[in-house]
C-alpha cells in the first residue's frame, strides 16, 4: 500500500548523478524547493561513505563557525575528512565565500552542499564557486522514480492522486493527511524564500498572483493582463514570477518562434512543478470525474514530470510550446541538436491529434508523439 512507502526508500535519481561526481576537485550544490527531501539525501549519503562529516545551517555554533572564514581552523575541524555534508546552506550568512575557500584550498574534502531556494534567490553560492561546482536541482518525486520503485502499474494505478495531490515526499508517505500538508506547504513554506529576499513582504500580491496562474494552467500568459488582475504594474509581476521561479514553485514555457509567418513570438505559459500546490493554491483537491480543468492537471503533469527528467539528464533539451495566429498548435516541442521532437498531450486516448504542415515544412522534426493517459509512462519512465 501507499502508506507503507517512506521516502528515505525511495531511491533519488539525483544521488545516482551525485555520486558519479564525486572527488572531481569541485564542489556539488543541491538546491531545491523546501520539504523535497534535501536533509534525507544528504543523510543517505553520510551513512553510505565513510570518512563523512555532517553539519547543518540550523545548528547555531555551524553557523558561527562558517560565517568567518578562517582556513586552519577548516582544516582542523574536518581536514582529514573525505566529505563534507553541509545541509541549510542558506541559514549561513557569506557562506559562499568559505565554500569557495575550501573548495581552492582544501583538495582532499569533497564538499556537498545543500540548500532552499534562498540560494538560488541570492546567488550567495554561486557567484563565488563560478567554475567550482555541479550543480543540481531537487523537486518533489518524479513519476520515473516511483515506478522505479513500485512498479509501473502501481504508479499508474495512482494516476489519479497524482494529478490532484502531487508528488512531494510527506504527500506520497502520508495518505489521508494530503490536504493538510498541501496547506501546510503553501501556507507557509511556499512564500518563506520569497517574502525574506530583499525584504518583500507584499503577501497578499504573491497569493493573487499564483492564483490567477494556477487558473491560467495550460494557457497564455500575460503579464499585463496579470497585472490588471493582481493591482501591479507590468514590472512588478514581472518580478514576482521571476522570483517564484528561483523558488521552485513555477517555471516558463515559451513559445517556439524561428520567423515563420504569423507564429506567436514573446509567448509564453507558466506550470507548476507539482499539481497538488497549483490545486492548493485554488483551494480544490475535487476528483477528476468532477472537475472541469482536468485536461489543464494533466497537461502540467505531463510537462513538469518531463522538466524533472530533463533536470537529470546531461544533454542541453530546449523546451516550447507552438501556435499560429490561425491558431495551428503544438503542445510541448522539444528541441535537441537542431531536431525538434514535437508532442500533442491529451487526456482521452481516444482523441485525435496530427502534425500541422506549416511545423513540419519549417521545422527538422522527429517522430510526432502523441501523450495520453494510457502510453504516458513511455514518455516519461521508459522501461531500459
Amino acid at each position: 500500500m501507499e502508506s507503507d512507502i517512506i521516502a528515505y526508500m525511495v531511491p533519488r535519481l539525483i544521488q545516482t548523478l551525485v555520486e558519479k561526481n564525486l572527488f572531481k576537485g569541485k564542489a556539488i550544490l543541491i538546491i531545491g524547493p523546501r520539504q523535497v527531501g534535501k536533509t534525507t539525501l544528504l543523510e543517505n549519503i553520510r551513512d553510505k561513505f565513510s570518512d563523512c562529516i555532517y553539519l547543518t545551517g540550523d545548528d547555531t555554533s555551524t553557523r558561527n563557525f562558517f560565517e568567518t572564514p578562517v582556513l586552519a581552523q577548516f582544516e582542523a575541524e574536518f581536514g582529514n575528512k573525505k566529505i563534507l555534508l553541509l545541509d541549510e546552506a542558506q541559514r549561513i550568512k557569506n557562506i559562499g565565500i568559505s565554500l569557495k575557500l575550501i573548495t581552492d584550498r582544501m583538495k582532499n574534502v569533497q564538499l556537498i552542499v545543500s540548500g532552499s531556494s534562498s540560494l538560488e534567490l541570492s546567488n550567495e553560492i554561486k557567484e563565488p564557486l563560478t567554475g567550482r561546482v555541479f550543480e543540481y536541482h531537487m523537486l518533489p518525486f518524479s513519476v520515473q522514480e516511483m515506478a522505479a520503485y513500485h512498479g509501473r502499474l502501481k504508479e499508474s494505478d495512482l494516476l489519479e492522486r497524482r494529478l490532484i495531490y502531487g508528488s512531494y515526499p510527506d504527500v506520497v508517505n502520508q495518505v489521508g493527511d494530503e490536504i493538510q500538508i498541501l496547506r501546510n506547504l503553501t501556507g507557509s513554506y511556499l512564500y518563506k524564500d520569497i517574502l525574506s529576499f530583499q525584504e518583500l513582504r507584499n503577501t497578499e500580491l504573491v497569493e493573487k498572483l499564483l492564483k490567477a496562474l494556477a487558473l491560467q494552467t495550460g494557457s497564455e500568459v500575460s503579464f499585463n493582463e496579470l497585472g490588471q488582475l493582481c493591482g501591479a504594474d507590468h514590472n512588478t509581476i514581472q518580478r514576482y514570477i521571476r522570483l517564484l521561479e528561483l523558488s521552485f514553485v513555477i517555471f516558463r514555457l515559451p513559445s517556439l518562434s524561428r520567423n515563420v509567418r504569423n507564429e506567436l513570438r514573446k509567448s509564453r505559459k507558466i506550470y507548476f512543478y507539482d499539481n497538488g500546490i497549483r490545486n492548493a493554491i485554488i483551494g480544490n483537491f475535487t476528483p477528476l470525474a468532477n472537475r472541469a480543468d482536468t485536461g489543464a492537471l494533466w497537461e502540467n503533469y505531463i510537462i513538469s514530470e518531463r522538466y524533472k527528467n530533463i533536470l537529470l539528464e546531461t544533454g542541453i533539451t530546449n523546451r516550447y510550446f507552438w501556435r499560429t495566429t490561425q491558431q495551428q498548435e503544438i503542445d510541448y516541442v522539444e528541441e535537441q541538436n537542431g531536431r525538434f521532437y514535437p508532442i500533442e498531450i491529451k487526456w482521452n486516448p481516444k482523441s485525435k491529434a496530427r502534425l500541422s504542415a506549416t511545423f513540419k515544412n519549417n521545422y527538422p522534426s522527429e517522430i510526432f508523439q502523441v501523450v495520453h493517459r494510457e502510453n504516458y509512462l513511455n514518455f516519461l519512465a521508459p522501461i531500459n
